[in-house]
């Protein structure tokens, strides 16, 4: 199945792990993605990392939604120009695949085609 920004919300409800489904708190969780590409987008624009409020970001989706269905929802809303951000923690969390299928408008996203932020791995390993 192809993931697009049509098909997103289904996709995320079908893969929601939570034992009381409740739609607002559904939807509080697909909010996570908004607020990491705000991150994302902060530290691509002035080199302020929340390290480790995007860790709690993305350790709750985990959580929250089936592992191979958050990440291939990460790639689709958290746009490619900031994909090294997001590799870079989802190999820090041993979270990241060495592929990915059907995601937009890629048929493949190789995780060997991705470069990591060296930055961000000095940040993390301090952690």
């Amino acid at each position: 199945m192809n993931l697009n920004d049509s098909n997103f919300y289904l996709y995320a409800a079908a893969n929601y792990n939570s034992v009381y489904y409740d739609e607002e708190e559904f939807n509080e969780e697909l909010k996570r993605f908004k607020y990491l590409k705000r991150l994302f987008t902060r530290y691509h624009e002035s080199s302020i990392l929340k390290e480790r409020l995007i860790l709690n970001h993305l350790i709750t989706l985990y959580n929250v939604f089936d592992y191979k269905a958050v990440t291939r929802m990460l790639f689709l809303k958290i746009e490619e120009r900031h994909w090294q951000i997001l590799k870079t923690f989802l190999v820090y969390l041993s979270y990241m695949p060495d592929m990915l299928y059907d995601i937009g408008k890629h048929e493949i996203i190789r995780s060997s085609d991705i470069v990591i932020d060296a930055n961000i791995v000095n940040i993390l390993r301090n952690l």
